[in-house]
């Protein structure tokens, strides 16, 4: 499938300023040099061989930027502890490496519901979590990883307020338009605050 965009002043560099934040594949606007570009980002049977390149690279960055909402949605879901929602966004066949497994492949839901129901689920304290240095690797139209700094902050059993640290790597795969976590790897500490 290929990508089509129109415009003035191709070549120069691009800003992607997003029109509709519920969509992140409709209506950009890029500024260039004081020219505007409309963008649509449908599909194209007959792409014009200048804005190619220029439709390729901001097709790769709104996916990149896909990616990072779709984690940001999960980790959200974790510190809320809505489980519901941790599975609409995760593959039944989950597989993962994290600290809480002690070094042992995880495969499937039942592992992490254990957390979601004895802990995520029972926390009333607040937890905020930033992804630092967010990095996405695009493998194809229907996979991508990415790999990010976790900072957790939150109140401990003592009231005091706390942070922890983990490296983390997920892999997603689309399928019938909709990214699912297929396998993550986290190292450091516990992706859920054990308070």
């Amino acid at each position: 499938m290929r990508w089509s965009c129109s415009g003035r002043a191709l070549g120069a560099s691009v800003e992607v300023k997003e029109e509709e934040p519920q969509s992140l594949m409709r209506g950009h606007v890029i500024q260039q040099n004081q020219h505007t570009v409309s963008c649509c980002l449908t599909p194209s049977l007959t792409p014009h061989p200048l804005t190619l390149p220029l439709s390729l690279s901001l097709f790769s960055a709104v996916r990149k930027q896909e990616i990072i909402k779709i984690t940001e949605q999960l980790i959200e879901a974790i510190n809320n502890g809505d489980f519901d929602a941790y599975t609409r966004i995760c593959d039944p066949g989950l597989t993962s490496f994290e600290p809480e497994a002690l070094g042992n492949l995880v495969e499937g839901m039942d592992f992490h519901k254990f957390y979601f129901e004895n802990l995520l689920s029972k926390n009333s304290k607040p937890v905020h979590t930033t992804l630092l240095n967010p990095h996405v690797h695009l493998i194809g139209e229907e996979a991508a990883c990415i790999a990010y700094i976790r900072l957790t902050q939150f109140v401990d059993t003592t009231g005091r307020p706390r942070s922890s640290q983990s490296e983390e790597t997920r892999v997603w795969h689309r399928r019938e338009g909709k990214w699912l976590n297929v396998h993550f790897h986290c190292s450091g500490a516990p992706a859920a605050p054990l308070q």
